[in-house]
């Protein structure tokens, strides 16, 4: 049963409350410093540490709770009987829970200015020590390091007079944890501070076994990152289908990445095969932009991933009547839309992330290598400058159509290239695409230019628009823009881009040969922008 409890926080929400419960229950509260003071004032009635102990807090406080009567107290296993005489033999009562968090070190390092001293003065050991003393011994105390676990803690005690074994083993790891976190801040600050070295760790937990791996025969697991909030593959719900693998992971973070370009203004869809977009589109329906997402590679949507910013609707769901997707991720399904694409497969996996439209909360990204760890920024933006190098003109009007080019293009593997066309009023759609070349010319003549006729080739037979095939895609293709994540190292691009009827084009710039591409776009006609912005995706 609980009777004795030591209270000593430094975030003090809801503390208050928290004592008066454990005092209803006729458990008697020791606490400290700033923590007693604010119990006094509230009424609740307190024994002060240095009463236990039997010595005064010394050294401005960094000394009152490192001593045998606190941490015996918190430390002796009940059901030893050595433990229990020796503790009967000093007069050291048994402490029965410990409600503990600490100095916010984290937060006074991230302040503008902060100096050493400050820093050092915010290194909590009293706490940490507390905490690890109590989680140690979770068989017999219960462990508080978060505030919001109060009122759970109180419910057990009110309910059964006790706190159950499963609570105390949760309680337990979640403080291991936080002295964990607390003392890798601590590393990460003082190994730069003091030695000049940059050290990087991280948190994750919440390990779920996946399907497999990127093959059959390699096993996966997905882990959460600790505190991230937003749109995250983290945060989904899965509401129907079976387990997500590896591969499952890699392609609906690149869909969701994708969708995110493109902002909410319009409902947008990714169509992912093999982590890259193979459709691209907004539109002013749901329905209409998974058509034309569906348009830019029909054949390369079979077992794909989609990815909306909107509600999954119903027109939506029957349009993939006999079309095979293996994950739809959207911020949430219409209940009809739900119970159709259930009935369409056991094994569809149909992901609900209410967050999606909320903004990313992360501002870098890291990658595994083998023996080593690289962090980058996020690549944020799609141009530094809008720069027309030719003599020919870049239509204004032309302007949004381009952004979509360069917002597909940030998502392709490089070398990338993307064909955009407004295929209906203020809509866009990727037309084709080429991805993972050695060479930026093969993914234009090889894969962006012939994919783009191919796709022409299926809508023109769908849509009948009156016109001979030829003329059909010489009228689209004259009026796409065609956006390159890197600049052009030789002007071969330009003349297999014009020799297809492409004549608007986007890339970065930077090439020591940008004069012979500029004069190349100049002889056959074609309207140039240097962005100033590379977007080389590995």
């Amino acid at each position: 049963m609980l009777k004795r409890a030591l209270l000593s926080v430094s975030d003090k929400t809801g503390i208050v409350d928290f004592a008066r419960g454990l005092e209803k229950l006729d458990v008697q509260i020791i606490s400290t410093g700033g923590t007693a003071r604010m119990l006094r004032d509230a009424g609740v009635s307190v024994t002060d540490v240095s009463e236990v102990t039997g010595f005064p807090e010394m050294m401005g406080g960094r000394v009152k709770t490192l001593h045998p009567m606190i941490h015996g107290g918190i430390l002796c296993v009940r059901d030893d009987h050595d433990h229990m005489s020796e503790a009967e033999k000093v007069s050291v009562e048994l402490i029965d829970l410990v409600a503990v968090n600490l100095y916010p070190f984290e937060v006074t390092v991230s302040k503008e200015g902060v100096l050493l001293d400050e820093a050092i003065e915010n290194i909590d050991i009293g706490g940490p020590a507390m905490l690890r003393s109590a989680a140690k011994n979770y068989r017999s105390v219960t462990v508080v390091c978060d505030p919001e676990d109060y009122g759970h803690v109180l419910k057990e005690l009110r309910s059964s007079g006790m706190v159950s074994p499963k609570t105390r083993e949760h309680l337990a790891v979640k403080a291991f944890r936080h002295t964990a976190d607390y003392d890798a801040t601590i590393d990460t600050y003082l190994s730069k501070e003091l030695l000049g070295e940059e050290v990087l760790r991280m948190s994750f937990n919440g390990g779920v076994t996946l399907r497999y791996g990127e093959n059959w025969h390699q096993d996966a697991k997905f882990y959460k990152e600790v505190g991230l909030s937003g749109p995250s593959l983290a945060n989904v719900r899965q509401l129907h289908g079976k387990d997500l693998s590896y591969n499952n992971y890699i392609d609906a973070d690149n869909a969701l990445q994708t969708v995110k370009e493109l902002g909410h203004s319009k409902p947008a869809v990714a169509i992912v095969k093999h982590n890259n977009p193979c459709g691209l589109a907004t539109g002013d329906t749901l329905l209409q932009a998974l058509q034309a997402a569906w348009d830019g590679d029909p054949i390369s949507a079979f077992g794909s991933i989609i990815c909306t910013n909107t509600i999954f609707d119903l027109k939506a769901a029957e349009f993939l009547n006999g079309k095979f997707v293996e994950i739809i991720l959207a911020p949430g399904f219409d209940h009809d839309a739900l119970e159709h694409l259930k009935k369409k497969s056991a094994n569809l996996r149909l992901l609900e992330l209410p967050l999606f439209n909320e903004a990313f909360t992360i501002d870098h990204t890291y990658k595994y290598i083998v023996g080593g760890m690289l962090k980058q920024a996020r690549d944020i933006g799609i141009y530094e400058k809008w720069d027309c190098v030719t003599q020919a003109p870049f239509p204004e009007s032309l302007r949004s159509l381009s952004e979509f080019s360069m917002h597909a293009c940030k998502c392709v593997k490089s070398n990338a290239v993307t064909l955009a066309y407004e295929y209906a009023e203020g809509c866009y759609m990727m037309l084709s695409m080429g991805a993972g070349q050695p060479n930026r010319v093969d993914s234009i003549r090889k894969l962006a230019a012939t994919k783009a006729r191919e796709n022409l080739a299926v809508i023109y037979e769908r849509d009948k628009p009156g016109t001979s095939f030829e003329d059909y895609c010489r009228k689209v293709l004259s009026n796409c823009v065609m956006a390159s994540d890197a600049f052009f190292p030789f002007d071969d691009s330009i003349v297999h881009a014009a020799e297809n009827g492409i004549m608007y084009i986007l890339s970065p710039g930077g090439s020591i040969r940008d004069n012979e591409v500029i004069a190349t776009a100049d002889k056959l006609g074609v309207s140039l922008v240097f962005t100033g912005m590379r977007h080389f995706l590995h």
